[in-house]
């Protein structure tokens, strides 16, 4: 069977060059004669693995030398506790609300301190980013939250949020790479791989070396501090080797295409494909603020129930995979991250034109 556009939001695509390099070292890798799954994460095998993709991964981002870069496990759920427990020192944070996952995060933080939601957009359905220019940051935050691009609502901070001075942490789980970042402007930035990385399992967390401390609240785990990881190179306990390899195969493919500002560039011309298509269709209906729309994730809406039921089921048949929306908002989603191909945006779109003249 020929492979499909996979449009899910999570686990997604991933680049194919990547995934046939991965099956042609399944049994051997680089003449040890054994797979990176039976390999010990001691193994000097290993090490290489793991230092050359946080060295490649340091490269795509420019991250400085005062910034940990963390390979962990738990996903990105867990940070929603991990971050409270070594940054909450003055037990207050503001979280501003885009969407669930942020919503998530903030109800986890209470169970640390207070939490101040100082912007929200739920009024909305979540389909714009509230104006974050001049908020009311508390006086004795320890850090301002957000969710960067909203996966399931199909939105992204285009300016970062005034914080007033106050550590900026930020969920980037479905903008990963996807686009040049300014490190420096953020104390803390972690994500969950499966959606623009690698398999689902790791979450990578890059963090300013003067968060990472002992003093953390008490009762706080050893696996749950950020200085047990830092310490140990993110090899205190056996790490999600495997997805780290596959992550480390994906850094490398990023570089081979040029970058960070070709991926941006690559983004959005396929992101415009599809936005210019929503934005003339008489049966299409985009569901996000255009100023606010995400390159990642689109979600759009015919807006009957049994329409899109029809659309989804068509699509499959078509090739074109995972295009269900999510339940909150219904209708339909393409997740179009890096490694999906421009012919995939096409593809669907093409799809939806035939779609429309058969329905309307």
């Amino acid at each position: 069977m020929s492979r499909v556009y996979n449009f899910s939001a999570g686990p997604a695509v991933l680049p194919e060059e990547v995934l046939k390099e991965a099956a042609a070292e399944m049994l051997d890798y680089n003449g040890t004669g054994m797979s990176v799954m039976e390999m010990s994460h001691r193994s000097k095998a290993f090490e290489e693995i793991i230092t050359t993709a946080e060295q490649d991964l340091r490269d795509l981002m420019n991250i400085p030398d005062n910034y940990k870069v963390l390979f962990l496990q738990g996903g990105a759920s867990q940070q929603f506790a991990m971050i409270p427990m070594n940054l909450m020192k003055n037990r207050v944070a503001d979280y501003i609300i885009t969407g669930q996952w942020a919503k998530k995060a903030a109800k986890e933080a209470e169970k640390y301190g207070k939490v101040n939601r100082v912007a929200s957009s739920e009024d909305k359905t979540f389909s714009y980013i509230p104006d974050c220019s001049d908020l009311p940051i508390s006086e004795d935050a320890d850090y301002v939250y957000i969710c960067e691009n909203n996966t399931i609502y199909g939105t992204k901070f285009k300016e970062l949020p005034n914080t007033k001075g106050k550590t900026l942490v930020a969920d980037v789980s479905s903008c990963f790479l996807s686009e040049p970042v300014d490190v420096t402007k953020y104390g803390l930035i972690y994500g969950g791989v499966q959606k623009n990385i690698g398999p689902a399992g790791v979450v990578i967390v890059i963090i300013r070396e003067d968060l990472i401390t002992e003093d953390v609240l008490p009762g706080t785990p050893t696996m749950l501090t950020y200085k047990t990881h830092a310490d140990a190179k993110s090899l205190y306990n056996t790490p999600p080797a495997y997805g780290i390899y596959i992550c480390g195969k994906v850094f490398k493919w990023l570089k081979d295409m040029g970058g960070l500002s070709v991926m941006k560039e690559r983004n959005e011309k396929k992101a415009k494909v599809l936005y210019d298509f929503l934005d003339q269709s008489k049966l299409f209906k985009g569901t996000v603020e255009k100023k606010d729309r995400s390159l990642m994730n689109v979600p759009f809406v015919t807006g009957d129930a049994d329409l899109d039921a029809k659309f989804v089921k068509e699509a499959k048949e078509a090739g074109l995979e995972n295009l269900k929306g999510h339940r909150t908002v219904g209708g339909m989603r393409a997740s179009i991250y890096n490694a999906m191909p421009y012919e995939g945006v096409v593809a669907l779109v093409d799809f939806m034109k035939k779609f429309e003249e058969e329905n309307l």
